[in-house]
């Protein structure tokens, strides 16, 4: 694997996938894409894995975008190949079949701010920074930026995509953009509460919830009501949800009036 891509795992099942090209503003070649895709999908075949946190090197850039130097040798055939694994790195945080949470440490532009939507939590630290600069370039904003009008709406995503303008993290906490932000020296301990309250959920729980939640995006209101009917009783294939409710009216009965 390059060494643009690092994988940090600990014992109760939570990784961390990181762009480690600081120097570089955490940018995205061909290369780094492909590796991060391939990190992912093997963590996605752990059944063990409970959370993933993705990241940037250092506290300058999230993800700076495609590497301008490989966007401009692209010809009209190279440019769907390196177009299409910008989206797989997207797909493959979306297809993961456990929370993904975007660690938003610095500038998260282009691909990477695409990358972000395709996360399931956002925390950012307060000095980040978030655009969409593409058609600066010539180039049309595109894939997974066709999540973020579900995030921000229609109008400000054409705000972001026609203006090619960065906003700062207020701006994006307050379009939807981030669910949180946070000082700098904060961002671990943000990313830690939320791991720590999915990881008192059930394993199982969580990932029938992921599931439904992508199926959701695509359904009617009714089919999704079915689908979560469906789903529902599949929680009961193991004994997870007896156990967990029984531990938790335990819990109940010890307390005192």
């Amino acid at each position: 694997m390059p060494a643009t891509v690092s994988v940090v795992r600990d014992t109760r099942g939570v990784a961390t996938v990181s762009i480690d090209n600081a120097a570089k503003a955490n940018s995205l070649s061909m290369a780094t894409m492909c590796a991060f895709v391939d990190a992912v999908a093997r963590l996605g075949d752990d059944p063990d894995l409970r959370v993933l946190i993705v990241t940037g090197q250092g506290e300058r850039a999230f993800m700076g975008g495609a590497n301008l130097f490989e966007l401009g040798a692209l010809n009209q055939a190279t440019a769907r190949i390196f177009i299409t694994q910008v989206h797989l790195m997207s797909k493959a945080l979306r297809d993961l079949p456990v929370p993904v949470i975007a660690r938003v440490n610095g500038v998260c532009l282009g691909a990477g701010l695409e990358v972000m939507a395709a996360c399931d939590m956002r925390v950012a630290a307060e000095h980040a920074m978030f655009g969409m600069p593409e058609v600066k370039v010539g180039l049309p904003s595109v894939v997974e930026a066709a999540l973020l009008p579900q995030l921000i709406g229609w109008g400000r995503t054409r705000i972001l995509l026609y203006t090619a303008e960065n906003i700062d993290a207020a701006t994006a906490f307050q379009w939807g953009l981030v669910e949180k932000i946070v000082p700098a020296v904060d961002l671990d301990t943000a990313v830690a509460h939320w791991v720590d309250a999915i990881l008192e959920a059930g394993p199982r729980a969580i990932r029938l919830q992921k599931e439904l939640i992508r199926e959701w995006e695509t359904m009617s209101v009714a089919d999704g009501i079915q689908a979560g009917i469906r789903n529902f009783a599949r929680a009961y294939e193991t004994d997870e949800p007896s156990r967990l409710i029984g531990e938790t009216v335990a819990r109940l009965r010890r307390r005192p009036l």
